[in-house]
């Protein structure tokens, strides 16, 4: 008999094992952002990353902002502030960067 594993735990052991497919799924994630605004999902992205490194505990403890600021940041509802989500990046092991938009 088969046994089968949630696709959520297969998800985060792949990003706790692969800095590559980690960055991968943030740029997705991001790039899902730009199309369509919604941020809901590059928040899930951001937790799910958070996830596989230790959890909001240990994003807390790296970047040196409370738990529940984190929490609050990165649920459904959350909108996070600018230096906020600088520090939720920078504590996942990524930096924002300006990048000039093609032009058309």
């Amino acid at each position: 008999m088969r046994t089968y594993r949630k696709f959520h735990d297969v998800l985060i052991e792949d990003l706790k094992k692969d800095p590559e497919y980690r960055h991968a799924y943030l740029q997705v994630a991001l790039e899902e952002f730009e199309q369509d605004g919604n941020a809901e999902h590059l928040l899930l992205a951001l937790r799910t990353v958070a996830e596989a490194q230790g959890g909001v505990p240990e994003l807390a403890r790296r970047t040196q902002l409370e738990k529940m600021t984190l929490y609050k940041a990165l649920s459904e509802e959350g909108n996070p502030r600018l230096s906020t989500m600088y520090g939720i990046l920078k504590g996942l092991g990524y930096k924002l960067m300006l990048v000039p938009v093609e032009q058309r």
